[in-house]
């Protein structure tokens, strides 16, 4: 399963290295791909969405899920 995420707040390449290893370190998560200049990041694997969401936010960054 692939949950694709609208992530705002990234504004330099430290930015979305946290997003990133936010992200990864999520149960269920198998990749991660994160694109500051367009403010995606694509996540593979069987990690709730939620949890997806709060690891991004909790790290102080905006997250939803692109509809």
């Amino acid at each position: 399963m692939t949950t694709e995420l609208t992530i705002t707040g990234m504004t330099c390449g430290h930015c979305e290295k946290a997003v990133r290893e936010a992200l990864q370190g999520v149960p269920g998560v198998d990749t991660v791909q994160v694109d500051r200049a367009s403010g995606q990041a694509s996540v593979t694997g069987t990690a709730d969405t939620q949890a997806l969401i709060h690891a991004v936010t909790e790290e102080g960054y905006g997250a939803q899920v692109n509809a």
